[in-house]
């Protein structure tokens, strides 16, 4: 029945596509999401573990990178790629971080999940998390410190600094020379 005025919505979409909406896709999604988490998450810090992926060719490769493993698995389902896409960004702006980045990703959506279960609305959900973004914003700028204008001398200062860069480099390749790249 058509109505004066109004124009009939018209979705395409490729044969075998799922069309699914409301909460079951919502928690499909977050599935999905966090599927990909526990791939990687035994990966994360430094007495995280190898993992051995094979790819469709035969070909295997063992690492503990989170980068190399979020570009080396096969992702078609559409949610889990945006979270290979957050990945590869955290990865190209920082150069390391990409596990971390997926865990917590997958916490956060492990909880919504919940939410979403006791029928709490996207709205409310949504409210939710940015005031609790807002709130860890504001708690890393409290306990932050900055290194221009901290108390001490330059040489305490400088130890701080080779200090953080080598907790950075403890994960990588450069692990073994970290103490001549922190200088």
């Amino acid at each position: 029945m058509a109505f004066a005025g109004q124009t009939p919505t018209i979705i395409v979409l490729k044969e075998g596509t799922d069309a699914s909406q409301g909460k079951g896709q919502i928690i499909s999604n977050i599935n999905a999401c966090v599927a990909v988490q526990s791939t990687i998450k035994s990966t994360l810090g430094p007495y995280g573990g190898d993992l051995l992926l094979v790819d469709s060719n035969g070909k295997q490769t063992i690492t503990n990178d989170g980068a190399t493993v979020m570009k080396l698995l096969d992702i078609v389902h559409p949610a889990a790629r945006i979270l290979t896409d957050i990945a590869r960004s955290q990865d190209a702006e920082v150069g390391d971080g990409t596990t971390s980045v997926v865990v917590l990703a997958g916490e956060i959506l492990k909880e919504v999940r919940d939410s979403v279960e006791q029928g709490v609305s996207t709205q409310t959900i949504i409210k939710g998390l940015r005031r609790a973004g807002t709130m860890a914003v504001n708690k890393i700028k409290e306990i932050s410190i900055d290194m221009l204008e901290a108390s001490g001398s330059e040489e305490k200062k400088i130890e701080t600094l080779r200090r953080l860069a080598g907790t950075a480099m403890n994960s990588k390749l450069i692990k073994r020379n970290s103490e001549f790249f922190t200088k």
